[in-house]
């Protein structure tokens, strides 16, 4: 929820600055509408504060430790959906890379939806999602506003994950809440994501909710949490095309052997 103060220019720009660049559950937005208005004139401007439920700021000094993007299994990554071929697997950037608006990933024109599947190459605990939405120049596409997000799920399409519980349900804030970084959407309850194999997550409509024929738009997936170091084997089996005889005697009705 927001409250709507006055502050005189001077200390509303450093409460603003303060705010944005400490790790906090409070953040303010600067209500542009007001630059050009008489109230400018007096030396003062509006500032919206807005209780943070659910996300944080991705600040430069954030431990860099828990990026899951080494664990990745990027052989195995896919998007339904994605405007052209690999755009999923491109915005699971490195986080120096974060802040960049190209390569982003865009649904098909007139249809919002995104179906991104993200595999790990061991179990790991998933913490938080990072997002982040930059538009390029000459580009239209909105920012997600409901994503689902599943565990250990490879075998979704679209018709499943709209009717489907999730193991967790995000209501994103638009872009301009934070235009200096990304944000950390906390996953919880927790323990639904400890020990997984895999992430899906699930783009289900965007701040045009009222025009369903913009696409939907990302310019970074982020995700952090801590790795178990136990790599996924891989499951080695032997198949017979034919049967042996020996490999299949038990023993008789009275203890001599047959075949089956």
């Amino acid at each position: 929820s927001f409250r709507t103060i006055l502050l005189g220019r001077n200390v509303a720009i450093s409460l603003v600055s303060t705010l944005l660049n400490i790790k906090t559950t409070v953040c303010a937005i600067v209500d542009d509408s007001l630059l050009n208005s008489s109230r400018t004139t007096q030396n003062t401007i509006r500032i919206r504060i807005m209780q943070c439920d659910g996300h944080t700021h991705d600040t430069e000094d954030d431990d860099l430790g828990q990026s899951l993007r080494p664990q990745i299994d990027f052989a195995l990554v896919t998007c339904l959906n994605e405007e052209l071929l690999d755009q999923g697997k491109s915005v699971l950037k490195l986080h120096e890379d974060r802040l960049s608006r190209e390569p982003y990933l865009k649904s098909n024109e007139d249809d919002p939806e995104l179906l991104l599947h993200i595999p790990f190459t061991e179990a790991v605990t998933v913490k938080t999602i990072a997002l982040r939405t930059e538009v390029p120049d000459g580009i239209e596409g909105s920012a997600p506003r409901t994503i689902k997000v599943f565990a250990n799920r490879d075998d979704l399409d679209f018709e499943t994950a709209r009717d489907m519980e999730a193991q967790a349900t995000l209501e994103l804030v638009p872009p301009e809440h934070f235009p200096e970084g990304t944000l950390d959407y906390h996953l919880r309850p927790g323990g639904r994501f400890q020990n997984i194999s895999s992430l899906t997550i699930f783009v289900q409509d965007n701040f045009e909710f009222d025009n369903d024929d913009v696409s939907s738009l990302l310019s970074y997936v982020g995700i952090k949490g801590r790795g178990s170091g136990q790599k996924r084997m891989a499951v080695e089996t032997v198949y017979e095309t034919r049967g042996m005889k020996k490999d299949h005697k038990v023993k008789g009705e009275f203890g001599g052997q047959q075949l089956i």
